[in-house]
């Protein structure tokens, strides 16, 4: 697979342009390190880190009695009026927070515009989210969130949840999303009784690079929403906390390591929907993003959460940053053949693309296969394995079997092994492998000599599936032991992150979105 041409995105000013094939996959993160770098984060890691890390704890404590005496008695479905001592515990935590992020290297944070008052806008939505450092425009403003209701258990941690008047969504009620939705639009239409409500409508962490589709969740409501934009201007980026790459330990690490960090806060006039955006969320949400990367400078890519599962996906074919299989995620998905493929489905797939017997097809052609008219996805699908004007549909199936199933690899190299495998004796050749791991990895330049070699230990020209299986089974970093890419550097899956529970902070849950696969974990799925 390859970008052709360059992969086609939108730039701040809503035009259309060209990212070449080295364009960054926004879910993967890699800090490197120059030699210099590491002397100094040896010698703040045994020195500055344990004292910052002592204090911001120490200031999490300190903040937990003035939250418990806040929400002792208090209702959960109802604003009591302000009283003077209630205004004096929420300047006191303001005033803690702000030390524990001071006590982190954030001594001073950057505010740009004027923050909306509830009354002109209830909701808030920020983004680029990129990590959990995220949290401290919310400690600033003690504005409401989304929270799973789990976390209001947690010691210490959900006393001062409890605080900022989350709105709580249980992963075992199955009406719990329609119920999430349904409360912030009652808190939207009270006329700034309640705290405004922050949401970061991407859903998910990213590395800051582009900002990737918007959940309509915010939008629902269609009441003003105040953008708000974040940016980290430091030298080295020890804040991106993404599917793969640094875990969240090794993030706080880095980050506390560093004499100081930056942060800017820049709050975008309010936006107020017109009558044809309150009907549509999803125009919305789009009509909001593209102002937030322009005050950015960032350009729009059309991934979503179900895109990034892709990343998480680990083992001996974990993708590398450079792949095309976003992007045809992406396109499968806009065109709608993602909808309801099944293992059935893609095995019949298989056996149609198998009796082609390696015939190529034109885009007309393709356009038949698939029962679509051309159309610019269309295009943009088959320029992804077009080579002289034609392509093989059995790479295609692949892709598809990749996407529609990220952490079921196994299958999908033997799905691909039967539709190249020659019937007598169901083996393929060099070059049949060199094409199947070069679709399931979604790259273009790949190395396979050596690998072939390690599996064809008889000298025999040709390997089975139970060959090249038990090869992996044996072998599972071959990718870097055989050095199959010639940068070794795209390979970002030694290091998988850290998971935790979804919906953990910044929360964005709207009513048309599906439960994610079980087997993701669902790390930093807001």
């Amino acid at each position: 697979m390859k970008f052709a041409n360059g992969k086609r995105v939108t730039t701040a000013n809503g035009e259309d342009s060209q990212l070449s094939a080295k364009f960054r996959n926004p879910f993967m993160h890699e800090v490197r390190l120059t030699a210099l770098q590491k002397v100094k984060i040896a010698v703040m890691t045994v020195t500055l880190f344990p004292v910052r890390l002592l204090f911001a704890a120490f200031m999490m404590l300190l903040a937990w009695p003035f939250a418990f005496v806040a929400t002792v008695g208090r209702s959960e479905d109802a604003v009591e009026p302000l009283s003077w001592w209630r205004w004096l515990v929420d300047l006191a935590l303001k005033a803690i927070m702000r030390a524990m992020w001071f006590c982190g290297g954030f001594h001073w944070v950057r505010v740009k515009g004027r923050p909306a008052l509830p009354s002109e806008a209830p909701i808030l939505t920020l983004a680029p989210h990129s990590s959990y450092f995220d949290a401290i425009p919310v400690t600033m403003t003690m504005a409401s969130i989304v929270m799973k209701t789990e976390s209001k258990d947690i010691p210490v941690w959900g006393t001062l949840i409890k605080f900022i008047r989350p709105v709580f969504v249980s992963r075992s009620d199955q009406d719990s999303r329609r119920k999430t939705v349904e409360e912030i639009k009652r808190r939207a239409f009270s006329a700034g009784e309640w705290p405004q409500i922050m949401i970061f409508p991407e859903g998910t962490c990213t590395n800051r690079s582009c900002l990737i589709a918007f959940k309509p969740g915010a939008f629902i409501p269609g009441v003003p929403v105040q953008p708000v934009v974040l940016r980290y201007p430091n030298e080295m980026d020890t804040i991106s906390w993404t599917w793969q790459g640094p875990g969240a330990f090794k993030i706080l690490w880095l980050t506390l390591c560093q004499l100081h960090n930056s942060i800017e806060i820049e709050y975008l006039p309010t936006y107020t929907p017109s009558e044809v955006e309150k009907r549509d969320p999803a125009l919305f949400a789009s009509n909001v993003r593209r102002i937030m990367a322009k005050a950015l400078q960032l350009p729009i890519i059309d991934y979503s959460f179900e895109d990034c599962q892709l990343a998480m996906a680990k083992g001996p074919l974990c993708l590398p940053s450079h792949t095309c299989l976003l992007e045809f995620s992406r396109l499968v998905r806009r065109l709608g053949l993602k909808v309801g493929v099944t293992e059935q489905i893609l095995q019949e797939e298989s056996s149609r693309a198998r009796r082609l017997c390696g015939q190529k097809l034109s885009l007309e052609s393709f356009a038949k296969y698939v029962n679509l008219p051309v159309t610019e996805a269309l295009q943009d699908i088959f320029a992804l394995f077009e080579e002289h004007g034609q392509m093989d549909v059995r790479e295609y199936v692949i892709a598809l079997s990749v996407v529609c199933r990220p952490f079921r690899y196994l299958d999908t190299i033997q799905l691909a092994f039967r539709m190249f495998e020659a019937e007598e004796d169901g083996a393929v050749v060099e070059d049949e492998l060199a094409v199947i791991l070069k679709t399931a990895l979604g790259v273009a330049d790949l190395t396979v000599c050596n690998v072939f070699r390690a599996v064809d230990t008889e000298d025999k020209g040709k390997i089975t599936c139970d060959d090249f299986r038990q090869f992996m089974e044996r072998c599972p970093n071959f990718m870097e032991l055989y050095r199959c890419f010639r940068h070794l550097a795209t390979l970002t899956c030694s290091e998988p992150p850290e998971p935790i529970t979804t919906n953990s902070f910044c929360s964005d849950f709207s009513l048309q979105e599906q439960t994610t696969s079980k087997n993701s974990n669902s790390k930093k799925h807001d």
